[in-house]
């Protein structure tokens, strides 16, 4: 099935291969990276994410001219790479030597993203600390993460519907479909979780849900 790794990692990188030399820009973004993990978005600073890089703030300056954009990026890399490192059949290798996607395949794929998302440490922080920094992707416009998963799962339809393995209809507009069910369930499980149902169970109805609207 198609792969995301086509798709930009960062703002305007391309990802490199397993023997290329690290981009001095990633290791500025792991700097940014680890400062919010200890102390959160509000007090992380570029000025700090330059010492923690070991260079000076105009080198930091340069490559971003505030935070916010600092984010983005930062955000960009760290859900493509979560998705395109182990999302099962959304990340999988040339579909023409693969079976055609499956109602069940999707599901897995579908729910696999949904749990690598909500463990991430970053994307946990994010919201424990500075939930409004995600509102503008759930409310204004999309990402550029969100670009690439719905390319990726969009791609994957077509696919199946090409194969005859999946329900017939407007790919683009049934894999956004199943995107903004999925939203729920990274941000909002924790609401329908009690002593009488676990998360386990809740991503169980996920995974019927995707199979049930994409079954031809």
């Amino acid at each position: 099935m198609p792969s995301l790794r086509h798709n930009q990692a960062t703002g305007g990188e391309q990802p490199g291969s397993d023997t290329a030399a690290p981009s001095p820009r990633d290791g500025y973004l792991d700097a940014a990276r680890a400062c919010i993990l200890d102390v959160g978005w509000r007090r992380t600073t570029l000025t700090e994410v330059a010492r923690r890089s070991g260079v000076s703030r105009m080198t930091i300056y340069r490559a971003w001219p505030d935070m916010q954009t600092l984010l983005g990026d930062l955000m960009t890399r760290e859900w493509t790479e979560l998705v395109t490192a182990g999302a099962g059949p959304l990340s999988a290798a040339d579909p023409a030597t693969t079976s055609p996607p499956s109602p069940q395949t999707v599901a897995a794929a579908v729910t696999s993203t949904v749990e690598a998302l909500r463990d991430n440490e970053l994307f946990t922080r994010i919201v424990e600390l500075d939930p409004e920094l995600i509102l503008p992707y759930l409310l204004s416009r999309r990402g550029r993460s969100q670009e690439a998963v719905l390319d990726a799962l969009g791609a994957v339809i077509a696919a199946g519907q090409r194969a005859g393995t999946l329900r017939a209809g407007d790919a683009t507009a049934i894999a956004r479909g199943l995107v903004l069910s999925a939203h729920g369930f990274v941000l909002s499980a924790q609401t329908m979780t009690d002593d009488d149902l676990d998360l386990t169970a809740l991503l169980a109805e996920l995974h019927a849900v995707v199979v049930r609207s994409l079954a031809p």
